[in-house]
């Protein structure tokens, strides 16, 4: 099931009118892309907050309602408030039952408590890769990929090339012949090890020698 957002034409444009918007409880926005001229939106804060908060907000296909009419639509571009981290303005493209994507997808790992190279080696998961782009049709987008660390063992890692994609999906960096590691399972850093001080007799004796001339002023002073 689609995630479905309303929106209605924006007729005033300029800073000073989305600051309008923004005081008023509404996001600015535009949609753009295919036969259709750019539209400028706006949508009501408080709605379009609830979904953008999720995941699947940011990798999916939406289905933007305008006039009565739906049409489906990528998030391509968004701006926060670098303080209030609240959603500034949105940036939505129209998208082709025909024509293939170019998404980030994030990634989702399995495993990674019980493969053996953390469960049996101790080691630690790192992640180099959250995300990867990929190009398919709309329809064959997925939410997230899946990457299963189970066989993993001490020292081994990830690459895109050992990912499984839903049918139609494809890993835009392999078509451009690189295959970066995407996560792997690394030793534990050696906690550092403080040098035990050994006092030995003579370092004692000089000790109280170096005490005791100290304390032969107090002396004399009497």
């Amino acid at each position: 099931m689609s995630i479905e957002i309303k929106a209605v034409k924006r007729d005033v444009k300029g800073t000073s009118a989305s600051r309008r918007l923004r005081r008023a409880g509404s996001v600015p926005g535009v949609v753009y892309g295919g036969e259709k001229p750019a539209i400028t939106l706006e949508f009501d804060y408080k709605a379009l907050f609830m979904e953008f908060r999720h995941e699947a907000f940011h990798a999916s296909i939406l289905s933007l309602e305008l006039d009565g009419k739906k049409e489906d639509v990528l998030l391509r571009d968004f701006q926060l408030h670098p303080v209030r981290n609240t959603i500034q303005h949105v940036d939505f493209q129209r998208v082709s039952a025909t024509e293939k994507i170019h998404v980030k997808v994030p990634f989702h790992f399995t495993n990674a408590d019980t493969c053996p190279g953390v469960k049996t080696g101790g080691g630690i998961v790192g992640h180099i890769l959250n995300e990867a782009e990929v190009s398919c049709l709309a329809k064959n987008l997925p939410e997230f990929i899946e990457v299963n660390l189970g066989e993993l063992e001490l020292g081994d890692s990830i690459h895109l090339s050992e990912i499984t994609l839903p049918e139609g999906v494809e890993f835009i960096q392999l078509a451009h012949g690189t295959d970066p590691a995407v996560s792997s399972i690394n030793k534990p850093r050696a906690a550092p090890v403080e040098e035990e001080v050994v006092v030995t007799s003579d370092d004692a004796e000089a000790g109280e020698g170096e005490a005791a001339e100290g304390d032969a002023p107090a002396d004399d002073a009497e």
